[in-house]
Parts: structure tokens; sequence; C-alpha cells
């Protein structure tokens, strides 16, 4: 059993700085690729960032040069550092894994409960 555990979500106002973070846990031996998507109201889920396990990003145009993706892969751990906030950033903030490697052989992905984010005056 694999499981995504997200955290770092909250209120914040404009211009300001979140920090997202997602443990994976279970029997893991390691995962391909991380990533965070999110979803506003009313919105499609969409990719904000991704990190493989050799360190190779991708982003969203939106977020380019706000957003920051790093991981951990000693703790299975993937962050997100969100500046610059703006309001349209507002949704739920999934955390994502993908080939998953673990005591059960290889689980394709696996979704975490989501954090909410709210940027707002």
């Amino acid at each position: 059993q694999v499981q995504l555990v997200e955290s770092g979500g909250g209120l914040v106002e404009p211009g300001g700085s979140l920090r997202l973070s997602c443990v994976a846990s279970g029997e893991i031996f390691s995962i391909h690729t991380m990533g965070w998507s999110r979803q506003a109201p009313g919105k499609q889920r969409e990719l904000v960032a991704a990190i493989t396990s050799a360190g190779k990003t991708n982003y969203t145009d939106s977020v380019k040069g706000r957003f920051t993706i790093s991981r951990d892969n000693e703790k299975d751990t993937v962050y997100l550092q969100m500046s610059s906030l703006k309001p349209e950033d507002t949704a739920v903030y999934y955390c994502n894994a993908r080939t998953i490697y673990y005591s059960n052989g290889i689980l394709p992905e696996s979704w975490g409960q989501g954090t909410q984010v709210t940027v707002s005056s």
C-alpha cells in the first residue's frame, strides 16, 4: 500500500509565499516522477509541476519563475515552493507520484487527498 499525504496549504495574501510538502509512505523502493496538480472550482485539474528522480523538472507556463519543485529521494518527499502568489493560484493542490516501485511490484500512479491553497486579501 502506498499513500501520499500533503501538507502546507492555507490562506495567503497576494504576493505571498507558501511551501507545500508531500510524503509518500509504504514499502517504497523508488518513485520515478513526483508532481503537483491543482484544481480550481469549475475547472479541470491541471499539472502544475513535476520532477523525476534524476531531477528533471517541468512547469506549466503560468507558474514558471514563481514556483519551484524539488524532492528528497531518500525521504520520498516532494516540495512545491510557491512565491508571488496570485488569486488565480487558488485551488486544491494534489500530490501525484508515477511509476512507484514498491514491495508488491510497480504501482503506475498514486494521488494524495489534496490541500487547499487560497490566495486572497
